[in-house]
């Protein structure tokens, strides 16, 4: 085994080791714990994870997905991003069809789902009250986000913030905290932009909420040509290195 790949190994382990023991934002450990202590009904026979939530997939993907924050009873509940809840659903459905995933669904960290050439995280690994981090802990959170780009920077070719707390939140680690000049760009669903020579595309998405799949401002062909749009960029990427 290469000695470089050991490294990478340890270092994830050391992020997420650092990701599950963080305690530093006392709004969001009180409020994590509460709803795992509290539950929701239908899963009252469950043991909730109730900590940080670490980033979940492929660690030479190419693609790097950007959420907002675990959900109260979906990450929060499970321990895996966007796994147990009504969001997980509509994008681990997009996913498979788009052959980033092994399977349409994701119900528990343990169920078998895998992920091909992907990485998903988000901004803030607590569940926030009413889905709302504050500045201050987005602040003190990114620096994680940023460990992971690096970590993955190898082989990234593709970034998609899905909401604008994550595409935000992506130009400030790019800005802040790798040092690199990325210009103010508007957030629009279905955007790409280009982060700068030899960096990821930055393709923008609605974040696949209840509040914006229930009320059809996403729609599953909305979020549909979103990775058929990732699809494209990985093989016009593949497409210049072979020319």
């Amino acid at each position: 085994m290469s000695p470089f790949r050991r490294l990478d190994e340890d270092a994830w382990q050391d992020l997420e080791s650092r990701i599950l023991q963080c305690r530093r934002c006392s709004r969001l450990v009180a409020w994590r714990e509460e709803v795992a202590r509290v539950k929701r009904r239908a899963y009252r026979e469950q043991e909730y994870w109730g900590r940080p939530v670490p980033g979940f997939g492929d660690r030479q993907a190419r693609v790097l997905v950007v959420g907002l924050a675990p959900g109260a009873h979906g990450a929060n509940r499970t321990g895996r991003m966007f796994t147990g809840d009504s969001s997980g659903d509509f994008l681990y459905r997009a996913l498979y069809e788009a052959g980033f995933a092994s399977q349409p669904d994701s119900r528990h960290r343990d169920d078998g789902l895998t992920l091909r050439d992907m990485y998903i995280t988000a901004v803030c690994r607590c569940v926030p009250p009413k889905n709302r981090p504050t500045a201050e802990e987005i602040r003190y959170c990114l620096p994680y986000l940023a460990e992971e780009i690096r970590l993955l920077a190898p082989y990234l070719r593709v970034i998609v913030a899905l909401g604008r707390i994550a595409f935000e939140g992506v130009l400030r680690v790019y800005r802040e905290h790798l040092g690199f000049a990325v210009p103010r760009l508007p957030f629009s669903h279905g955007a790409v932009y280009s982060l700068g020579t030899n960096l990821p595309a930055l393709v923008a998405s609605y974040h696949p909420s209840r509040q914006n799949t229930q009320t059809g401002r996403l729609t599953r062909e909305m979020f549909a040509s979103v990775w058929k749009q990732v699809r494209r960029l990985l093989a016009e990427e593949k497409t210049g290195q072979e020319g």
